[in-house]
């Protein structure tokens, strides 16, 4: 009886020993997160940023597709591509927060396991000294064969307790296998989606250059616009300066583009008919169309909250991953792209209908001054060093919440 309850113990020993001895997990990078729930709040944003990023990349390889015009097409590819990145680096995201979710839950389990082997350790010591005396020994010791009987009574109602015992922690190992196997799971997840996220990168670098050329074959004036624009921000005291003088520029631009253009003279004066002339309809007030933010991250500061300095922001501020994608909050055309006065890498994207979107704080730029956008292109990347960008979206000059636009 002794020696059988003996190997129970030193069965659950050996399987509340053997989860903590499976190969660590701990060893990759450390964790992003603060605690669990900020982990799974993670995830759950990383899996609807990847949804969002493949219906998008659907959407507009189709329009690349239909497209017949070489502009649009070239404009169309290099936006579906710079979807595909986006739902690879979401892709990178979700994997890491899954290996952070299942690391956690096995740590707790690791320490649980641990609590439960120091007595179980002590309780087989026991029962191990007991098993090496032998029975007939107990008759000379005074009291001993009162003793073993009432041992014997005692172990019959122990070993249930100890198989129940080893029952759970068999389940309990089990959980620690399925974690492990799911944090590795994450892991090649991650790879392949950084391996994915390479290829993709290479693809619209290619895609980008293209565009770019064919843009520029389409427009002989790009040159001439770049360097009035640099003028211009020259010229201007600050940043909202600078978008002003934009805006005018544009919105004048706007109006030559919508003037009638010349009359034919009818070959006979006499029976012609007076046309009269058109009259403009109303400016259109519409925000932008399927309206998105630049790059995936974290709002880490909204509209209209202080900032640093206490003045109030006129745009949000969002936390990417270290060279994350930035794109064309929606479709456009580039007013201003580069460096700009303590705003690092910035773009200015002129939308219909008065619509401005500024982009502030990129690390690198892939984007051209004059050149049409759609909602997604390629404006470039993220800085590498975790500092944050902003989103503002005027209407007629006016700040408001982009966040209130969003499609």
């Amino acid at each position: 009886m002794v020696r059988r309850l003996v190997v129970l113990a030193l069965c659950i020993i050996a399987i509340a020993g053997f989860a903590p001895a499976l190969t660590p997990l701990d060893a990759q990078s450390p964790s992003r997160f603060a605690n669990a729930s900020d982990a799974r709040e993670a995830l759950d944003a990383a899996r609807q940023e990847q949804r969002n990023a493949r219906a998008r990349g659907e959407r507009l390889e189709k329009q690349a597709a239909a497209a017949r015009e070489a502009v649009d097409k070239a404009v169309q590819q290099a936006a579906a591509l710079a979807a595909r990145v986006q739902q690879a680096e979401a892709g990178i995201a979700a994997a890491e927060a899954r290996f952070d979710i299942a690391s956690r839950q096995r740590r707790a389990l690791d320490q649980q396991l641990a609590q439960r082997r120091e007595p179980l350790v002590r309780l087989t010591g026991a029962l191990q000294s007991m098993s090496r005396r032998p029975v007939t020994l107990s008759a000379f010791q005074p009291g001993s064969l009162r003793d073993l009987v009432h041992t014997r009574a005692v172990l019959d109602s122990t070993i249930p307790l100890v198989r129940q015992r080893t029952a759970a922690l068999r389940s309990e190992l089990i959980r620690a296998r399925s974690l492990e196997n799911e944090a590795r799971t994450a892991l090649v997840d991650r790879r392949e989606s950084e391996k994915v996220l390479g290829e993709r990168r290479k693809q619209l670098i290619a895609a980008a250059a293209r565009q770019r050329q064919v843009a520029q074959s389409a427009s002989g004036g790009a040159n001439r616009e770049a360097q009035r624009v640099l003028v211009l921000a020259e010229q201007a005291r600050d940043l909202d300066g600078l978008v002003g003088q934009l805006e005018a520029a544009g919105s004048l631009r706007m109006r030559l583009a919508a003037l009638p253009g010349p009359i034919i003279r009818p070959e006979n004066p006499a029976t012609a008919t007076v046309v009269a002339a058109p009259v403009p309809t109303p400016s259109e007030t519409a925000p932008p169309a399927r309206y998105q933010l630049p790059v995936n991250g974290r709002v880490a500061r909204g509209f209209g909250e202080s900032g640093s300095g206490g003045a109030r922001d006129a745009g949000i501020e969002l936390l990417p991953r270290p060279g994350a994608q930035v794109v064309s909050p929606a479709a456009g055309r580039i007013a201003f792209a580069g460096p700009y006065r303590g705003y690092g890498q910035i773009v200015i994207v002129e939308h219909e209908n008065g619509w401005t979107s500024l982009i502030t704080g990129l690390g690198s730029l892939d984007a051209a001054v004059g050149q049409a956008v759609t909602a997604g292109s390629p404006l470039g990347l993220a800085p590498f060093d975790g500092s944050a960008v902003t989103l503002e979206l005027r209407q007629q000059g006016m700040p408001v919440n982009p966040l209130d636009y969003l499609q």
